[in-house]
């Protein structure tokens, strides 16, 4: 058996007739899934080449140091690597019985960030700047908190033998824990994590097997939320841009449609094979604004052509092939609504990003997973692979 934290694991092997004790780092080594793991770090390797290709150059912004920003995201990346292996070490089902706390936390700093504290960066007030050049983004964090949240909730008496399914109020419980945090970071506003977070909830939602009811009313609810955001005037005029953009790419290409239009012209240029790594005009050239976070893409399509944007998808693909695979095989439902919405999370954040670059999508300020630049956005992401490996793990070992 592994307890909560693995220290030991008893298991029958057949070929000596015996029971073998192992130890608990080599049981973890052991279980571990390794193409999730080399896929996620391939993508931050390659992440942290293409932020240092957009902003070498950039003297206004790395301070005159071309190696700032490749320090800084190398840096985020070692941290995100050991909030990882702090959270296998936890293990899932720990992490569960301290979800009240995490989920308070994660309030309150929503919270701070509509008060004094909250700052402005690239047009979101969705930040608290720490000091130092450090800043914090709440709502990344949010994320991982409404999963475990409303895997807690659905998955108690379900685990517990009590239930099949869980029943509508149940759901509806869950929905309120989701509801009270999106609500605020709506407010900031900050529409880009909304959008994310309300994937999480549906497809939450999906692999707990509650009632299609509430899936197709939640779908509902959502149109109707979004007609009544644009009547009373909650976002931004520069978010409403962004989405008259998307709808007609030809208006006003120097002013709400540039962002897209380069997007394009950068991808577009790289071919098959691609200008090579620091070498695409447009990256040099300082055309695309923030191209070390939400238009990363842009570069690896400039500079790295087709083969090395197709390079990065796969990769992304084989992180939620393994993903749904862990989904599969745990045998608690708390385990497999966890991995559910961070299938969903990561899934459609990619989708967004990538899409806002092709134009197929309209800009909502995402970012790319483990290849954007972006502290808050790294540590999140890499606490989820800590709990997807966390749930493979702990599942039950067969002879």
């Amino acid at each position: 058996m592994t307890g909560s934290h693995g220290f030991s694991v008893s298991r029958y092997s057949p070929d000596r007739g015996t029971w073998s004790r192992l130890t608990a780092r080599d049981s973890m080594v052991r279980r571990l899934d390794w193409p999730l793991m080399f896929s996620a770090l391939a993508l931050a390797f390659i992440g942290s080449l293409l932020v240092w290709s957009a902003t070498r150059g950039r003297t206004e912004l790395n301070h005159g140091d071309p190696y700032y920003f490749l320090f800084r995201h190398v840096l985020n990346t070692g941290i995100g690597l050991v909030l990882m292996v702090g959270t296998i070490w936890l293990g899932h089902r720990t992490l569960r019985g301290a979800v009240p706390v995490l989920y308070g936390l994660s309030v309150v700093l929503v919270l701070l960030v509509l008060t004094p504290l909250g700052a402005t960066i690239n047009g979101a007030h969705a930040w608290i700047v720490i000091g130092g050049g450090f800043s914090l983004q709440p709502s990344e964090f949010v994320k991982i908190t409404i999963i475990l949240a409303m895997a807690m909730i659905l998955a108690a008496r379900v685990d517990a033998g009590d239930q099949v399914h869980p029943d509508h109020r149940t759901v509806a419980k869950a929905l309120g824990l989701a509801v009270l945090p999106m609500a605020v970071v709506m407010l900031m506003p900050d529409l880009g994590s909304v959008m994310v977070m309300v994937v999480i909830v549906l497809g939450v939602l999906l692999a707990s097997g509650a009632s299609n009811r509430w899936i197709f009313g939640l779908m509902g609810a959502g149109l109707i939320g979004a007609l009544l955001v644009a009547a009373l005037g909650v976002l931004d005029e520069y978010q409403i841009n962004r989405f008259a953009a998307f709808a007609n790419p030809e208006l006003d290409p120097a002013g709400v449609g540039y962002n897209t239009n380069q997007a394009r012209i950068a991808i577009g240029s790289g071919g098959l094979y691609g200008a090579g790594l620091f070498n695409g005009h447009q990256t040099t050239g300082q055309f695309v604004p923030e191209q070390q976070t939400d238009f990363i893409f842009t570069v690896a399509g400039e500079e790295l052509g087709f083969v090395g944007a197709g390079l990065i998808l796969a990769l992304l693909g084989v992180v939620l092939w393994r993903a749904c695979r862990i989904a599969r095989e745990t045998t608690e439902l708390y385990g497999t609504i966890v991995a559910a919405g961070i299938i969903a999370w990561f899934a459609f954040q990619a989708f967004e990003n990538v899409g806002m670059t092709l134009g197929i999508m309209p800009v909502a300020g995402l970012p790319l997973p483990f290849v954007s630049y972006g502290g808050s956005s790294m540590f999140a992401v890499w606490v989820a692979i800590g709990l997807l490996q966390s749930i493979r793990v702990q599942r039950p070992i067969t002879a």
